[in-house]
This record gives C-alpha cells, structure tokens and sequence, in this order.
C-alpha cells in the first residue's frame, strides 16, 4: 500500500501515474455502448447490473438527497438478494465518505444515521493527519478556502478520495450527480471513465430530475438532512452553503455564492488538481524561507 502521504508530497510523474491509474475497465467503444443500453433502464435495474458486473464497487456520498436515494435503492436490492438466496440481510455496497471537517452537524449526524438505518458500512476519510479543525488549521491556518480554494478543494475532498480509493482497493464508484444538476454535470452519462486515473463512475440517477428525487424521498420515508427543511438546496461544508431566500430553479443555488464554481474538485482531473496543489505549496514555502527586504535592513 503506498504511504499516506504520497498524495500530499511531490513525486516524479512516473510514480505519480503508478500510484494514481488503473488500466480502464472498458473500451471507448464498450462504454459507449453499455450507455446507449443502460440509459433504456432504471436506476434500480442500472444498480442491480453493476452489483454484479463491476469489481471494487463503493458508493461515494455527502447523503444529499439524490446519495440517500442510491443508498435506499441498494438496500432494497441488498434484501431482495438476501430473500432469494436465503441468506442474512447485508448491504451489497459499502460506503465511502468524505469528512472535509466543516460538514454541519445536522449532516454528520445524518450520516451516521443513515449507517445504521440501512445498516451500512462506512469508511469515513478525513484530511491527512487531521481528526479536528484545530488539527487543520494548525498545519494549512484558517479559512483556506478563502486564501487557497483550490489548495482546500484537494486537501478536503480530492486527496482523501484517493487515499480511500487506494486503501479500499477500489475501482468503480457510484455517485450522485445528475443532468439536471446542471453546470458542469449537464451532460454526464450513467457510465464514465475518468480522465488520467481510469477510475469508473456509475451516475444512475444521471436522467433522472429533481421532482423525481423528491418523490421517491416522500414515497418510501428516505432519511434527509433537515437543513432541506430550512431553506437549502444543497448542502456542503457550512462555510460556502446558504439557504435560500426564493424558489429557484438551479438545484445547486447557495453553494459558494459569488463565486464561478460548481464543483468541489472531486469530478475534476485529478492530475491538475495535485500538480496545482504542490505547486502553491512550493510557492507558499518559498516566500516562507526567504526573508523579506525590509525585515533583512532591519537585521
């Protein structure tokens, strides 16, 4: 298994493509048509295919609405098998998720919750050598996302999700993202490949709308983040979330307001990402170790 580390210092490109890719599990070709086929099913027959058809599947989740559907559909699915093959009740998919440390309580809270409801395992990752924000804060100072978004992008969510994808050994994740998300999701497919890392994405709800969302919340009592209830679309870290103060239209209004973004990193190159993040860290320990003009006259 490599170091822990190795995702936060630099390595040469050679070991930073052994560490991070997996030869793709399927061609260009294969992909395209398993989507052309995929896309004429349900979300409940898509997952039901890839339990059986991809190895190493996790589902990844911060249990917003559309994650907490994938998570009551799977559990279905998980019950079923076990009635047919009359054997005990266990949840098919195991889960992955990211505490960037600045989660509301309300969605901590849900998450465990929402473990033990669909008595679920949980691999929660947090930042590398941090179990509290004071740890955080201490090595990276405060308010990063303010200073260095980028840098708390890959330090919260992207470093993380490839230490779990190391450590779990895994080679698909099923997501939560959809079409009507919009943004940088508009055209997403139920099947991807991503780019540089060869990681496969299952995006099963990826036609479905936020209409749909919600009625299969209501229909069959899936447990959600009462924040939903407050006024929030959407729910990130509590520092770039906002509830809303009119019904609108963009499913993700209220996530870093002001800002032109969309994304929090995970669903970005990877490889950019980290090359961007060792080269502020070298930028921010150069101004660190050279002293300035001023304070050299006054020595």
């Amino acid at each position: 298994m490599p170091p822990a580390n190795q995702y936060i210092d630099e390595l040469s490109p050679e070991q930073d493509n052994a560490s991070s890719t997996q030869p793709p599990l399927f061609s260009e070709k294969h992909l395209k048509h398993l989507n052309e086929k995929l896309a004429k099913l349900s979300p409940q027959k898509i997952l039901e295919w890839a339990i059986v058809t991809l190895p190493g599947l996790y589902q990844t989740t911060a249990f917003g609405l559309t994650g907490l559907v994938i998570l009551d559909m799977i559990s279905k699915i998980s019950q079923d098998y076990a009635e047919e093959n009359e054997s005990s009740s266990q949840h098919l998919i195991p889960l992955i998720f990211l505490d960037t440390l600045y989660h509301f309580p309300e969605t901590l809270q849900l998450a465990n919750r929402a473990s033990t409801h669909y008595n679920v395992p949980l691999h929660v990752f947090k930042p590398i050598d941090c179990e509290t924000v004071e740890d955080f804060e201490a090595q990276h100072g405060q308010q990063l996302w303010e200073t260095d978004e980028d840098s708390y992008d890959y330090l919260v969510k992207v470093e993380p999700s490839r230490r779990a994808y190391e450590q779990l050994n895994v080679l698909a994740v099923i997501t939560g993202r959809r079409r009507s998300q919009s943004g940088e999701r508009g055209n997403i497919d139920i099947l991807e490949i991503e780019k540089g890392t060869g990681l496969l994405k299952l995006n099963p709800l990826a036609h479905w709308d936020f209409a749909k969302v919600r009625a299969y919340v209501r229909a069959y009592e899936v447990p959600y983040n009462p924040l939903l209830d407050k006024g929030y679309r959407s729910v990130g870290d509590w520092h770039s979330t906002k509830p809303l103060s009119s019904d609108s239209s963009n499913e993700r209004e209220g996530r870093w307001e002001g800002k032109n973004k969309t994304e929090c990193g995970l669903h970005k190159d990877y490889f950019k990402m980290r090359a961007a993040f060792i080269a502020a860290k070298k930028k921010k320990l150069a101004n660190t170790a050279v002293p300035s003009f001023s304070t050299s006259l006054s020595n």
